[in-house]
C-alpha cells in the first residue's frame, strides 16, 4: 500500500534555455532526477517562477524544447500531485497551457495560503519592495493585454528570437553566480516581507527571483528565498509542521544552511 503523501515542495528559477541548449539539457535532467525523488512523498509542488528563461504561449504554439520536463509535469499531475506555477519575469507569459495539460494552478501575483495552521506568503518576487521603479514600469507594460496581443502578432521565429536575444543578456544566461548577500538593510524582498509582517500574521514568506538562497527571521516569521538551479540547486520542503531549505547534490537531498557571512 502506498504511503499517504503529505509533503509540499517549493522551487524556483530553473531558467531552462539558458545559457545554451547543452547546459540547459543537463540542468533539465538534474531537475527531473530531483522530481523523481520527491514525488515519493509530495502532495503538492510550487514552482515560483522563471522555470523557463523565456516562455510565450501563442494560440496554437508553445516554445520548442523542454519536452522531458513537460512530460514529467504531466506524469506528476497524473499521479495526483497538485502543481502550482507562479509566473516570473522571464516566463510571465504563461497563460492557460499548463492548466489544460497538467491541471495546474497559475498565479500572476503573490498569494496567501494557510497549510496545516501555518500561513504562507508565496510569490516570485520581481517588482516587490522598495526601488527598481524602471523595472516596475516595464513589468506593468509587459503584463498588459496590449503588449501581449502585439507580441502574439509576431511570427514565433521572430518573436521568440528577439526574446531569446534579450534573455541572453540577463544575469542567468551568463551562467555565473555573482549574487552576494547584501545585508538585511539592502535585501529588498526581506524589507518587503518585514513590512507585510507588521500588518499580518505570516509564518513563512517564500520567494524566488533573488537567485540567492536565504533564510532570515522576521520577529515570529521567517523570510526564505529559494535560490536557483544554475549554481545552488536549492529548494524547500514543508512536512506539515516545519519548513526546511535543502539542496540537491550529486543525486541526493542534502540540508542547506544559510550563512549571512558568505
Amino acid at each position: 500500500m502506498n504511503s499517504i503523501k503529505t509533503h509540499i515542495y517549493f522551487a524556483s528559477d530553473f531558467h531552462l534555455g539558458a545559457p545554451d541548449w547543452e547546459s540547459s539539457l543537463l540542468r533539465e535532467k538534474k531537475i527531473i532526477a530531483w522530481l523523481n525523488e520527491i514525488e515519493k512523498d509530495a502532495a503538492e509542488i510550487y514552482f515560483l517562477g522563471d522555470v523557463f528563461d523565456f516562455w510565450f504561449e501563442y494560440k496554437e504554439v508553445v516554445p520548442k524544447g523542454f519536452i522531458r520536463l513537460l512530460g514529467k509535469f504531466a506524469s506528476l499531475s497524473d499521479a495526483g500531485i497538485k502543481l502550482h506555477f507562479f509566473t516570473g519575469n522571464h516566463d510571465m507569459w504563461i497563460f492557460d497551457y499548463f492548466k489544460k495539460e497538467f491541471n495546474a494552478q497559475i498565479y500572476h501575483q503573490p498569494m496567501l495560503r494557510k497549510i496545516n495552521q501555518k500561513v504562507f506568503f508565496i510569490g516570485h518576487g520581481d517588482g516587490l519592495g522598495p526601488g527598481d521603479l524602471k523595472y516596475k514600469i516595464i513589468k506593468k507594460f509587459f503584463r498588459s493585454k496590449v503588449c501581449q496581443w502585439t507580441f502574439a502578432r509576431f511570427h514565433p521565429n521572430f518573436g521568440i528570437g528577439i526574446a531569446n536575444y534579450f534573455s541572453r543578456k540577463s544575469r542567468a544566461t551568463n551562467g555565473k553566480n555573482d549574487e552576494k548577500f547584501l545585508g538585511k538593510e539592502n535585501e529588498w524582498l526581506y524589507l518587503y516581507s518585514k513590512e507585510i509582517a507588521k500588518k499580518e500574521k505570516i509564518d513563512y514568506f517564500v520567494f524566488g527571483h533573488r537567485h540567492l538562497p536565504i533564510e532570515l527571521p522576521i520577529d515570529q516569521s521567517t523570510y526564505y528565498n529559494l535560490g536557483e538551479w544554475i549554481s545552488y540547486c536549492t529548494f524547500a520542503q514543508f512536512d506539515g509542521e516545519d519548513f526546511h531549505m535543502k539542496s540537491w547534490v550529486d543525486g541526493k537531498v542534502q540540508p542547506f544552511i544559510f550563512n549571512e557571512n558568505n
